[in-house]
């Protein structure tokens, strides 16, 4: 039975015409009621400006669109946080940031190098060692949500599976957020690979304040596409 709509923005998008996942899974994590981890699947690309209908279907709470599931979640396993990283570390990581060069998805809200200071995150993950990423990330006002904080331990994931090379997407993300970052104030996001198996990808992503508290944990499932067939 549908409870309420769920309508993501077009500002928050990931790739063309799609949803950030990060974004998309706070936002249907936000409606399962726990304070707990939270596991998101992504079934379908996340529509833009198009209201989704919200309800509960065997166990998940879950976003559909004309009938069909495009995102569903449920209480999960609380996820393993990454080792902190300086911030020292993580600003030179950013500063070779592989996106500057060519990005899948320029205009991410997450990671997109093309989206303005104050619109997107642009969060950068640099290499720190092979598999794993770190970014110094500052949030603005209005990214001290729930959602924008599913946002931020998002892509950093991607980049340390190597989303440069091969384009990919968010297909699962359990996550669990302790706090809100705290606008004006810097924080770091660490991303590493955990495992790879063909076209599916295993990472860990970690926010945590400049003195390594930590903020926020997740893990996630990515698949790889062909962007121009996506969606």
């Amino acid at each position: 039975m549908t409870t309420s709509t769920l309508t993501v923005p077009a500002r928050f998008n990931g790739p063309p015409g799609s949803g950030n996942g990060g974004w998309c899974a706070g936002a249907v994590a936000a409606r399962v009621g726990t304070t707990g981890a939270v596991e998101v699947r992504l079934r379908k690309p996340p529509p833009l400006d198009t209201a989704m209908e919200v309800g509960e279907q065997d166990g998940w709470t879950v976003a559909t669109r004309a009938g069909e599931v495009v995102l569903q979640a449920r209480p999960g396993a609380e996820p393993e946080p990454l080792a902190p990283v300086a911030v020292g570390t993580a600003r030179a990581a950013a500063a070779a940031y592989d996106g500057f060069a060519d990005h899948p998805f320029g205009h991410c809200f997450s990671c997109g190098p093309e989206r303005a200071e104050g619109d997107g995150l642009r969060i950068f993950p640099g290499q720190v060692e092979p598999g794993t990423v770190a970014a110094p990330w500052t949030p603005h006002d209005d990214h001290t949500t729930l959602e924008a904080t599913w946002a931020a331990i998002d892509c950093a994931g991607a980049w340390a599976a190597g989303i440069g090379e091969r384009a990919m997407v968010l297909g699962s993300m359990t996550a669990q957020v302790l706090g809100l970052p705290a606008a004006g104030v810097e924080h770091v996001v660490v991303g590493a690979v955990r495992s790879v198996e063909g076209r599916r990808h295993r990472t860990a992503t970690t926010l945590r304040t400049a003195d390594g508290d930590l903020v926020a944990a997740a893990e996630q499932v990515w698949f790889e596409i062909d962007p121009t067939t996506f969606g």
